[in-house]
């Protein structure tokens, strides 16, 4: 039986599987692209929900293996060289389980660092967009009387909502006729953008034919609807 106890974080969440995929996670836009990954690839794994609620996240045990404090975050029992990984932030994760599988990462080194790209656009622009136009949409920043701060983030997410919508013309995905982790990073921020953040109208949805055709090819994913679940959230919550 693989052993994990260097590791602090299973002391809080002890592995009933060590030597599966341990995956800590809440399902946020951030959240799901690595269980919908990890449902899309079949790599056995077992999720541990981190509440942000009674704040997980910010637990000895947590810091101590992830340092940022972030979701979501995995350990691998059988990481390279058949030693145990630690390893946090969803890009990496997605380039990581990628690899790992042999799925969703194009061999071809051009289109490879073309996925990369894309993902990085995900990284650098989309999620920390979306996520302050959600912030100004329905979290605290809703109340505030000035406008011009969520107007300037909701122009940025139309900007780049524009940037995908011409990338996906004349393709089924962001790389073409495969889907890869460039999709599984993308499309469950759009998703929150419109279903959580209530913004699709606020950036002009409507103006966006292909990136909602995509979407809806997303969400009708098999995995995506699994791994959207993916940890199962506590009743109520």
């Amino acid at each position: 039986m693989t052993d994990l106890s260097a590791f602090s974080i299973t002391r809080k969440w002890p592995a009933r599987h060590p030597d599966r995929l341990q995956l800590y996670s809440l399902p946020t836009p951030n959240g799901v692209k690595v269980s919908i990954l990890l449902e899309e690839c079949g790599l056995p794994y077992e999720a541990h929900l981190v509440n942000f609620e009674t704040s997980d996240q910010l637990s000895p045990e947590f810091i101590a293996t992830f340092p940022n404090n972030k979701i979501p975050a995995i350990l691998d029992p059988n990481g390279p060289g058949g030693q145990p990984l630690a390893l946090f932030e969803s890009g990496a994760i997605l380039l990581y389980l990628a690899e790992k599988s042999r799925q969703f990462l194009p061999l071809d080194a051009a289109a490879r660092y073309q996925t990369i790209q894309w993902l990085m656009f995900q990284m650098g622009g989309i999620g920390p967009m979306f996520g302050q136009l959600g912030f100004f949409t329905i979290f605290a920043g809703k109340d505030f009387e000035d406008k011009r701060p969520r107007d300037r983030y909701a122009l940025e997410s139309r900007r780049l909502l524009g940037v995908l919508n011409q990338r996906l013309e004349h393709r089924a995905w962001v790389m073409g006729d495969d889907y890869t982790i460039a999709d599984i990073a993308i499309f469950p921020w759009v998703r929150n953008l419109i279903e959580r953040y209530h913004a699709g109208d606020l950036v002009g949805m409507h103006d966006f034919a292909h990136v909602t055709r995509a979407l809806a090819a997303f969400v009708a994913r098999p995995a995506v609807q699994r791994g959207l679940l993916v940890p199962q959230r506590p009743p109520g919550s």
